[in-house]
């Protein structure tokens, strides 16, 4: 603590002469050159100034380097993270764009099978509902066909009933036949 108050007096000495101003000043300038020998104190101020910046030099350059240098060092370390989340958030990216790829991809499969899936099925109906037609028509043509034998039987025994008695004629069963088969053709 000794040492910096002698910086300190020899650095504010010339100052406190020279701050004296008015009639004063005069006798402190004729002071002054006397125990000097010069008009101007240029001297010995800038002597000061370079002493003023070598103690302060001194005793702020390596505060200032050790806090320059952490500050870069904190600096360098963020910039490092920053880079590794860069580079993560690029990874996660490009998985969650192989993703994306993959599910458009897996999209229009989907898509393309329901095609293939909806044409099929679109088959099958058709060639169900022409199956139950010809089953219909089919079974149309089987009833018109018995409906027909049954209105040429229930028309053949009319016929008989009207014309035939059996007193007239001694017919025995093929004859009947024979007879209804002809009429019925």
């Amino acid at each position: 603590m000794g040492r910096y108050v002698k910086i300190v007096a020899i650095l504010a000495l010339p100052a406190l002469l020279m701050a004296a101003g008015g009639a004063e000043h005069n006798a402190l300038a004729e002071q002054y050159y006397k125990m000097t020998g010069r008009h101007t104190d240029f001297v010995p101020r800038l002597f000061n100034f370079i002493l003023l910046v070598g103690l302060l030099y001194y005793f702020l350059a390596n505060p200032i380097k050790n806090y320059l240098n952490s500050r870069s060092q904190k600096i360098a370390k963020q910039l490092e993270e920053i880079e590794k989340k860069r580079h993560l958030a690029k990874s996660e990216k490009e998985k969650a764009q192989k993703a994306l790829e993959e599910a458009k991809a897996k999209a229009k499969e989907i898509i393309e099978d329901a095609k293939k899936e909806a044409t099929l099925i679109k088959e099958k109906i058709a060639k169900q509902t022409e199956a139950e037609l010809l089953a219909m028509q089919k079974i149309c043509e089987e009833r018109c066909e018995i409906e027909e034998r049954k209105t040429i039987r229930e028309t053949t025994i009319k016929v008989l009933d009207e014309n035939i008695k059996s007193d007239d004629i001694p017919l025995d069963a093929k004859k009947i036949i024979n007879i209804v088969t002809k009429e019925v053709a």
